[in-house]
């Protein structure tokens, strides 16, 4: 969530599992993260580390999607989301008339950016 703060600008939140004071939280758990948020003026995103029990697979297991008109302000999150992580496609104007790309960071997590013509 530092990671994301430093790309989004921001304030961000953590509750730990055991901040829930449940004596049924295993040991293992009670460090990780039930929620995190993240929020700044344009955007609020929340994030969780895996439930207890849960399996986690990596690689495609998630894909997020940012979309919006403000060129300037998307194409910096996408930058900042590509820093250190990989471009499969950089950003472009696509057929459909938007700019497009995907990369995925340095976390392994998939974004697409979708930036729309501002109305005219």
């Amino acid at each position: 969530m530092n990671f994301y703060q430093s790309v989004f600008g921001g304030e961000v939140h953590f509750s730990r599992f055991s901040d829930m004071n449940d004596p049924s939280v295993p040991e293992g758990y009670k460090n990780k993260i039930m929620h995190a948020t993240l929020t700044t003026s344009a955007l609020t995103f929340m994030a969780s580390d895996a439930q207890p029990g849960s399996q986690v697979t990596f690689g495609s297991n998630v894909d997020m999607s940012l979309a919006g008109k403000d060129e300037a302000l998307l194409t910096k999150y996408f930058n900042g989301l590509a820093a250190g992580g990989v471009v499969e496609m950089p950003l472009a104007k696509q057929f459909w008339g938007d700019t497009f790309g995907m990369a995925t960071d340095k976390f392994g997590i998939h974004w697409m950016v979708d930036i729309s013509p501002a109305q005219q």
